[in-house]
């Protein structure tokens, strides 16, 4: 009897951890950053770049992804193997994800690779926020919307000229736009001099706000950067 009992409370036991680990899997992440990235400082580096199969992108910050992240620095990913991107979830979100969120890896495609690289490694770790393929990337447009990069700086005087800008001038113009700080990723350029090339916001865990960042990705730029033509 008192066996039949201790295998009972096993059981549960077992029960109540699995439901556990299945409930801080479905919520294994703190914050989003929202990066978006410059196009021709992607392109003016050694490697160089391609042109999606739609033809040049316009001259504005194009999206680079939505993706999950914990306070500490650490982030999840490939979370869900058995959702796999499928197009026709976002079939009417297409064309604005073409101007919004191009593709300039070589070689030249649709940018449906890249679509699928980000949902199946960021994506698939919010579903339970951003419960399916068409939630997540239109979460995305809507911030790109919300966050229009270029006439923010441009508002600042500060233009893609191929010129060098102060990176805290940079940093300041966006803050005072959207309340937040922003942090900035440079590469270089085929020269070696630092650009300006993605620029990373934060969103709360549920997608719906801004906020201060908890915790900036490593890497550093000059004190004064590029900002390349395109």
């Amino acid at each position: 009897m008192a066996s039949n009992s201790a295998f009972s409370l096993f059981l549960i036991l077992l029960i109540i951890t699995q439901c556990l680990s299945v409930l801080n899997a479905a919520k294994d992440f703190d914050f989003f950053y929202f990066v978006q990235q410059w196009p021709g400082s992607y392109c003016d580096t050694k490697q160089s770049c391609c042109y999606p199969t739609t033809g040049k992108p316009a001259a504005d910050f194009g999206i680079h992804g939505l993706w999950p992240n914990n306070n500490d620095g650490t982030y999840p990913s490939n979370c869900d193997p058995n959702s796999p991107y499928d197009q026709s979830q976002i079939s009417d979100l297409i064309s604005s994800m073409q101007q919004n969120w191009p593709t300039l890896a070589c070689p030249s495609g649709s940018g449906s690779t890249f679509w699928s690289h980000e949902w199946e490694k960021h994506g698939t770790c919010a579903e339970s926020v951003l419960t399916n393929q068409h939630a997540y990337f239109k979460k995305a447009l809507d911030l790109k919307n919300q966050i229009d990069l270029l006439s923010i700086l441009q508002g600042a005087d500060i233009h893609p000229d191929g010129e060098s800008y102060d990176l805290v001038n940079i940093k300041n113009a966006i803050k005072s736009a959207i309340r937040y700080t922003p942090w900035i990723q440079c590469n270089v350029d085929q020269s070696g001099n630092s650009q300006l090339y993605q620029v990373y916001i934060c969103v709360d865990g549920s997608g719906s706000n801004l906020i201060e960042c908890p915790i900036f990705p490593r890497g550093k730029c000059g004190t004064s950067i590029e900002f390349p033509t395109f």
